[in-house]
C-alpha cells in the first residue's frame, strides 16, 4: 500500500490528519503532496489551519467522497 492509499484510508475513516501525524503514522514527510494527489483524483479534501502553542499547521479532512474509490 502506498502512502497516498494509506492516508486516503485514514481520511475515509473520518479522521483528520496533520503533517506530524502523517510522519508518525505513515512515514510521510510530504503530506501536502499526498493530499494534492488525492485532490487530483477528485477527492474533496478540506484544509484547516490550526494554531496550537504558538505554532501553525494544516489539518486535512475528507469532506465527501464524490468518486468511486480508486484504490479498491
Amino acid at each position: 500500500m502506498t502512502q497516498t492509499q494509506a492516508i486516503f484510508e485514514y481520511l475515509k475513516q473520518g479522521h483528520a490528519i496533520t503533517p506530524l501525524e502523517a510522519l508518525n503514522n505513515f512515514g510521510c514527510f510530504r503530506l501536502g503532496a499526498r493530499i494534492w494527489e488525492l485532490k487530483q483524483q477528485g477527492y474533496n479534501i478540506q484544509m484547516n489551519m490550526v494554531r496550537n502553542n504558538g505554532k501553525h499547521y494544516a489539518s486535512y479532512s475528507l469532506i465527501q467522497q464524490n468518486k468511486v474509490d480508486l484504490f479498491q
